[in-house]
């Protein structure tokens, strides 16, 4: 659950929306536009002082060996789990989301951390392969596992601590040191788990913040050794062409146009409930949100009505802490105008608008939960990234017109497909073209840390979670150790004699043939 279409807060010169004055810039609340605090933007030469001072922080981050990573991450997880409640109130502030969906994000980290505190020491230990022919057996051949020094993390808006500290994570288990670039419109949430890592946790200096536009993130990609970052494929390739100029190795995790394909054989009920969360999750800023519905024409009057009915129900609102509503603010003035612009281009192109269609009434940014019945793949709703709570359905003759939809995209990150049976539906999910698929499902691969998520297409490079999410920040390092006392000269070596290339022809004959013809060479 990650990107979108607006969430990049990347490299390389200017903001990307945010008001700045000077040298600082503003964060305001999204359910009434208020200002909530300035923030200073960390001009070049501090970042580059941060990331240098991280970078000799990491020594001895990385000597104390993975036990003594663990101790340090799970003292985090345990100030996380009792700072909950307080997280969720700075995120609520700066993002608009309703509290049930403000307080899932520590805990996610929480379990982040538990993982790969019981997984990540044996996915990065040392591998000792089979020597491939007979000659090597006299070496010992063994892979070590060496971190990235520093790894820059730039994130958006929509998860800000999640998708901060989801990658900051494993790169921490890893041995690298971390150096995060929040968006600059929702820095704080990152910031206040930061701080507490330094000042309360009493952590290493090896997890520091920098704030700024575009131009931070730039500098950033210059002075790291590993770039992780998370924003619109736009962004994402901007990002990869800087890193292109010092020969960093990224890891983009991009946008979504997520289908979910709804068969005739489903269990409607189950169906439906499923769609209206997984597109409207987070006021669907998500980059797995459901952003296109594919039905079975039989079913596809009583889906959409049913969906409407679904929908139409939702309570929208800034609820504190209350629960009382399901749909919160949008994060960004921007993205409720691409919101907007999508809607009104699929009501001009025919489609009927069942529920929502517009602004909410009154200051911050909102929009409506909304139901397009009727829509097909001339309308942007379909095509290019909503990133809203907008939900857009389309009828299809079978499971073959709903796939080659599915597939005309050029986003790849995830699907779910919904049938009567797990065989039948799975059968479907192995024809989409996405890093995962969910059977009878939506949004359940992102949780499932032992599986990679990531994108196909444009929507990434790279994967997290897994052994994924944590061999990206270590480069693997061979070496080759004689197992017996070795003469002074090797039959390959200078000087070359006929003696010793027909002996060393006859061995490499015996290695490499096959069958006793052309082993003995007759």
């Amino acid at each position: 659950m990650e990107s979108a279409s607006a969430t990049q807060s990347a490299p390389p010169a200017t903001g990307n929306g945010a008001s700045a004055d000077g040298g600082a810039f503003e964060v305001h609340r999204p359910a009434d536009g208020s200002l909530i605090r300035q923030i200073p933007i960390d001009p070049p030469e501090r970042v580059a002082e941060v990331v240098a001072r991280v970078r000799e922080n990491q020594k001895e981050w990385q000597a104390i060996g993975f036990p003594g990573r663990r101790r340090w991450l799970e003292r985090f997880r345990d100030w996380m789990i009792d700072n909950e409640p307080r997280l969720a109130d700075v995120m609520q502030e700066e993002t608009g989301k309703v509290r049930a969906e403000a307080e899932a994000e520590a805990p996610l980290i929480s379990s982040a951390i538990n993982y790969y505190s019981q997984h990540g020491e044996e996915l990065l230990a040392d591998e000792t392969p089979t020597p491939n022919i007979l000659p090597l057996r006299v070496k010992r051949l063994r892979i070590l596992y060496r971190p990235y020094p520093v790894v820059g993390v730039i994130t958006p808006w929509n998860f800000p601590l999640l998708l901060a500290l989801d990658d900051a994570i494993p790169a921490l288990f890893a041995g690298c040191a971390v150096v995060i670039k929040p968006s600059e419109f929702t820095p704080l949430s990152t910031m206040e788990a930061v701080r507490g890592w330094k000042e309360e946790v009493g952590g290493p200096g090896v997890l520091e913040v920098v704030n700024g536009l575009g131009e931070t993130g730039g500098v950033l990609v210059d002075e790291v050794d590993f770039v992780q970052f998370t924003g619109s494929d736009r962004t994402g390739k901007v990002v990869m062409k800087r890193a292109a100029d010092t020969l960093t190795p990224v890891s983009l995790e991009l946008g979504g146009k997520d289908p979910l394909i709804v068969l005739r054989s489903s269990d409607l009920e189950r169906a439906v409930n499923a769609t209206a969360v997984g597109g409207l999750l987070n006021s669907g800023q998500a980059c797995t949100s459901i952003e296109r519905v594919y039905v079975e024409e039989p079913i596809y009057d009583e889906f959409v009505a049913r969906l409407t009915d679904e929908v139409r129900g939702l309570r929208q609102g800034f609820d504190g802490r209350s629960y009382s509503a399901e749909i919160g603010a949008m994060a960004t003035p921007a993205q409720v105008e691409i919101v907007s612009s999508h809607v009104e281009d699929a009501r001009e192109k025919g489609a009927r608008v069942l529920t929502g269609g517009k602004r909410k009434e009154g200051s911050g940014d909102w929009y409506e939960p909304t139901v397009i019945a009727d829509a097909d793949h001339s309308m942007k709703v379909m095509t290019d990234e909503t990133f809203g709570p907008v939900i857009p359905v389309m009828k299809v003759r079978d499971a073959d017109e709903a796939v080659r939809l599915a597939n005309d995209t050029r986003y790849g990150l995830s699907a779910s497909v919904f049938a009567g049976t797990s065989d039948e539906a799975e059968a479907v999910a192995r024809r989409i073209e996405a890093g995962a698929v969910n059977v009878n499902d939506v949004l359940t691969n992102f949780f499932a840390l032992g599986l990679p998520m990531g994108g196909w297409k444009d929507s990434g490079i790279g994967f997290r979670h897994g052994s994924y999410g944590i061999k990206k920040y270590v480069r693997p390092e061979s070496i080759v150790v004689p197992r017996v006392k070795q003469g002074k000269r090797d039959p390959l070596w200078f000087p070359y004699t006929s003696t010793r290339r027909k002996m060393v022809n006859r061995v490499n004959r015996l290695i490499n043939a096959r069958g006793l013809r052309n082993r003995l060479g007759i």
